[in-house]
């Protein structure tokens, strides 16, 4: 589908009206107490067909608080897709108080289908198979049936809108923003899926972009199931660093000398809880607390206690015990099994890729992911998804990401990100030619002002506010710090045997 550019000379007078509507604007307060406005907004169900639907974005605006120094809008997205609860309108509130709110505009906004915008619903279906980080492949099938569920609850829920739900949409509904509120550019942050959404604003519309800033950002080259399967690795990859850690702590955890022996000895814990009653589900418990808390590095001691208590109580067959010690472990979000809808936005959003039909490619990969990524429900990054199964086919295909005609920006990403993985921007620095910011040795997500890095919002303030970018890959650290509990001493080289006289 070729969608017209619609600030070109032949949009049509129905786009025209809709980027000349004037919003009004009501005046509130923040629950923190922060001045705001909010309006709503009329947008094109189908922006290739301005004279038909329309849906509502409900937007929010934090004046700039130096209106002589004012240089414009700052448009926030949060991450998702769907939000994930995430802030929508609220998310321009963190900002103020900051050096940003002093020179622009602060705008928040719902994206369409998610929050006071309109909606894209699903019915909520509960899962039949068992939540299990280490399924049997006895389970697969049922798994399998429970995506094909949720993909129909999703259909019938969403009927037409849910082919309008998309990152392209989501851009030029920013850029109806941008030109109802009568700015020629916006600057922009994204978060995670809304750094994605960013990257695409700018290969849609590079005249009307000046700053941006990429916050752990999704891979530009990979389709939403690579992305789903890279989380296992990312995963995995704060656990190895965490093992490691406590194998050179062996005096104060007693799990191993190395990061191999740590392992085994979680392993090991692992066999003795699936020998309980309700052993998959204490396992599944256990193995979501080693790659969760692995990605913060000031639980990595908590962490080693944790396992060593397990075990203990493992070893003395005392269920109880390990039930009491796991359970603050989570398993699933709330939201999706509670009343009738749901937001549907992220099953909508990762339909614009294709995935495969054949469920043996999943179960392949579950097998694999089982083995290698059981932490962190690893394997639920390899199950089907409702894509397997899905009821529509995408209008269009997704958005090559290119920087033509806009400024480069700035990409802030973890080393240890277990959400969007590292390698992701990186390769999006790379592809835009952005300036990479890496913090390092640590399992953020969503860093500026969100995590309280004070060294990546001071890179942030000085490119957004002044226009300067730090050096082109600079490295920070990450503000969750490793535990102060001291190494084990090495061991003492062996004294060679004195020979004795002849």
């Amino acid at each position: 589908m070729v969608i017209k550019r619609p600030d070109s000379p032949t949009t049509s007078s129905a786009m025209r009206a809709l980027r000349t509507q004037q919003p009004r604007w009501t005046a509130a307060t923040t629950d923190d107490g922060l001045p705001v406005e909010y309006a709503t907004l009329e947008v094109p169900r189908d922006h290739a067909d301005p004279d038909g639907a329309r849906l509502t974005l409900a937007i929010s605006r934090h004046r700039a608080t130096d209106p002589d120094r004012r240089r414009g809008i700052l448009l926030a997205v949060n991450g998702g897709p769907g939000g994930d609860w995430g802030l929508g309108r609220g998310l321009a509130a963190k900002f103020a108080g900051t050096p940003l709110h002093e020179v622009y505009d602060l705008i928040g906004f719902d994206p369409r289908g998610t929050g006071a915008s309109t909606p894209l619903h699903a019915e909520v279906t509960l899962p039949k198979a068992p939540f299990d980080s280490r399924p049997p492949d006895s389970a697969f099938d049922a798994l399998a049936e429970d995506m094909r569920r949720r993909e129909l609850a999703c259909e019938r829920a969403g009927g037409e809108l849910r082919r309008h739900i998309s990152t392209p949409n989501t851009a030029r509904d920013m850029d109806l923003i941008r030109s109802v509120l009568g700015e020629d550019q916006l600057n922009f942050i994204g978060y995670a899926y809304g750094a994605y959404v960013g990257a695409v604003y700018g290969s849609l519309f590079p005249g009307h972009l000046d700053r941006s800033v990429l916050d752990s950002c999704v891979h530009p080259g990979w389709t939403w199931r690579e992305q789903f399967l890279w989380q296992g690795d990312a995963v995995r990859r704060n656990v190895d660093a965490w093992a490691r850690w406590a194998g050179e702590r062996h005096s104060h955890f007693g799990l191993g000398t190395d990061a191999t022996a740590v392992l085994a000895t979680v392993e090991d814990v692992v066999t003795r809880l699936e020998r309980q009653t309700d052993g998959h589900r204490v396992r599944t418990l256990l193995d979501g607390a080693v790659g969760n808390r692995a990605t913060d590095r000031a639980q990595w001691a908590e962490l080693g206690h944790l396992v060593r208590e397990v075990r203990a109580a493992a070893l003395a067959g005392d269920p109880a015990k390990t039930r009491e010690l796991l359970s603050e472990q989570g398993t699933w979000r709330p939201g999706d099994s509670e009343g009738d809808l749901r937001c549907g936005v992220l099953e909508a959003i990762t339909l614009e890729h294709d995935w495969p039909t054949d469920l043996e490619t999943y179960f392949t990969d579950m097998r694999e992911f089982r083995r290698r990524y059981p932490y962190g429900y690893g394997v639920l990054r390899a199950q089907p998804w409702v894509g397997a199964f899905r009821t529509f086919t995408a209008p269009e295909r997704p958005v090559t990401l290119t920087r033509r005609g806009y400024p480069a920006g700035l990409v802030v990403q973890a080393d240890g990100d277990p959400m969007d993985h590292y390698a992701g921007g990186v390769a999006m620095a790379e592809r835009l030619g952005h300036h990479l910011v890496t913090v390092e040795d640590s399992g953020d997500h969503e860093v500026f002002v969100l995590a309280g890095n004070a060294e990546v919002d001071a890179h942030v303030h000085r490119y957004l506010v002044h226009g300067t970018l730090p050096p082109a890959r600079t490295g920070v650290p990450g503000t969750a710090a490793r535990p102060d509990l001291p190494a084990d001493a090495p061991a003492a080289p062996a004294t060679p045997a004195t020979a004795l006289p002849v």
